[in-house]
């Protein structure tokens, strides 16, 4: 079994570079595997790994600078969600392009999960997905606002567009694990948006503390492992990558004429080029040749 393990905290890191080889080194000797993001404002990431190889990054990660009060979002999976482990240095953890905002200075009100339902169905509140589009497109709360944003960068262009359609209401937002939701409160109060809540914990929190019987969820929730999306109680969901993509599809997806293994689905078919297909295949064709030379 595998613990996985979400986490990101914002804080000041003056030489983020100075810290990622004793980082690195500690999850390559404990067998742990995923994806950690590094920048002056702190760290972000999603890895896994057996049990004590996520308690022994965690008690690390705890111990950095400013990091004391780092909090995580646990599951699990049968298979290994990541294929290696990857330290990145980054000019943010969460890309916005904003430097302005700070999420260390201000976000908005926390909203416990066992709170959000009440908060959502309120008539002044408007509800906002800060996700991307594709994420959107196979789960969200009901009555939410989907920006149709294909990265969180666009986020405040299209805030900028759109704010009029809010005057007079309270926004709530809502995003996976809540590090978009950090930067996107501190920009709305920045802009002088006075009643700003988030839910604690996101998406995933949600769906783990509260009963399906009472959800106000709609479908599934993408994740960025191996997983690809997870229901209520975190239990895995039925989708899987496009590789030409990297969009969720479901698996009756796999029988529409626009699908192709490793090459495309109907969300990118028509999207890339001849070129770009022949390239993809022959990805495909040396990772089958790979998976071949690996058999007994």
């Amino acid at each position: 079994m595998h613990t996985i393990a979400a986490l990101y905290h914002f804080t000041r890191f003056e030489d983020p570079a100075a810290l990622k080889p004793a980082l690195l080194d500690l999850c390559l000797a404990h067998r742990v595997k995923g994806t950690l993001l590094l920048a002056q404002e702190g760290v972000n990431g999603t890895i896994a790994g057996p049990r004590e190889g996520i308690d022994a990054v965690i008690a690390h990660l705890r111990g950095l600078p400013g990091c004391a009060g780092l909090e995580w979002k646990e599951a699990t999976s049968e298979t290994p969600p990541f294929p290696r482990m990857k330290v990145r240095l980054k000019r943010e953890i969460v890309t916005m392009g904003q430097p302005d905002v700070d999420p260390r200075a201000r976000v908005g009100h926390y909203v416990e999960p066992r709170d959000w339902n009440d908060l959502i169905r309120d008539p002044g509140v408007a509800v906002i997905d800060t996700r991307n589009d594709y994420e959107v497109a196979i789960g969200t709360f009901e009555g939410a606002i989907d920006p149709e944003t294909a990265s969180f960068g666009e986020f405040p262009a299209w805030w900028e567009a759109n704010k009029h359609r809010f005057h007079n209401k309270k926004i709530a937002m809502f995003c996976t694990g809540g590090i978009r939701c950090e930067k996107s409160t501190n920009y709305l109060l920045g802009q002088g948006v006075e009643d700003v809540f988030h839910l604690k914990g996101g998406i995933l929190k949600y769906l783990e503390d509260v009963p399906e019987a009472d959800s106000a969820w709609q479908g599934d929730c993408f994740v960025f492992d191996a997983r690809v999306s997870v229901g209520h109680g975190l239990r895995e969901g039925p989708h899987m990558l496009c590789h030409g993509c990297r969009q969720p599809i479901l698996p009756e997806d796999r029988n529409r004429p626009e699908y192709e293994e490793g090459v495309s689905c109907h969300h990118c078919a028509h999207r890339t080029t001849e070129a770009d297909k022949a390239r993809f295949r022959e990805r495909q064709k040396q990772l089958r040749l790979a998976a071949r030379r690996r058999l007994p």
